[in-house]
């Protein structure tokens, strides 16, 4: 997703984002940093001709990806990573250079390219079990638990780890499938759902999937998907090149 660019200071051509899609882009981007200033943004091609996929990690450990519109003119496929912030900020003052490459800084495995769905959920069920952490930990920070005092991010970690949704595929041997509340939380947090609305006669009501790909588990809303892979299974990659997936 880069090509030659403007020739800049010293003779040094610059490469270009490619990014076509940029307010769908810039939307992605602007969340991430505001959860996680220093965040990186690994930029891939998407499987599709004119789609990229913006992947980054959340910082409870969930990895979110949106496609978009944009890729080489030529082709050619490439894969760089560039801080987040960087790249909004040229997507903002409609620039197209691409920030400094940081691969280096991409140290996580991305779920595998197939995956099987398990279940459909309605958007709406997720907004309510998000809302309704929010209000947990909002309670328990300002009033306690059974009367103590818990630490803020004791609390926090309680509510991502904590199981939202269990789905028993139908007519299949395989084990039940949990969701959760950090996979929930990483779609909504993303805005992946879209803007809420109140009922309107006749809408259809969005949905999500849940999937699965080997050991990870997925949430792919309207707008983007949040993965997560099982504790058990991560591991860490070595630096200086980019895993593969």
């Amino acid at each position: 997703m880069t090509r030659p660019g403007a020739t800049g200071a010293g003779g040094v051509t610059a490469s270009t984002h490619d990014l076509a899609g940029s307010a769908d882009a810039g939307a992605f981007l602007a969340r991430l940093v505001r959860l996680e200033p220093g965040a990186p943004v690994r930029l891939r091609p998407a499987g599709a001709p004119g789609r990229v996929a913006l992947w980054a990690r959340l910082p409870w450990q969930v990895l979110v990806v949106r496609t978009v519109a944009g890729g080489p003119v030529d082709g050619t496929p490439d894969d760089v990573t560039v801080a987040a912030a960087e790249l909004l900020a040229e997507l903002e003052r409609g620039g197209t250079t691409l920030p400094t490459r940081r691969d280096a800084q991409w140290r996580w495995p991305l779920p595998p390219a197939r995956s099987r769905p398990v279940e459909v959920l309605p958007a709406a069920e997720l907004r309510r079990i998000a809302d309704a952490a929010a209000g947990t930990l909002r309670t328990a920070s300002q009033e306690g638990v059974a009367g103590r005092a818990v630490g803020q991010r004791a609390l926090r970690d309680a509510l991502l780890d904590h199981v939202a949704v269990v789905v028993t595929p139908d007519g299949s041997p395989a084990a039940p499938v949990e969701v959760p509340q950090r996979l929930v939380q990483g779609l909504v947090r993303m805005g992946f759902l879209g803007a809420a609305a109140g009922p309107v006669a006749g809408a259809d009501e969005p949905t999500v999937q849940v999937r699965v790909a080997g050991r990870w588990v997925g949430l792919v809303g309207p707008y983007g998907a949040a993965w997560l892979q099982k504790a058990t299974d991560l591991a860490l990659t070595p630096l200086g090149t980019h895993p593969n997936g």
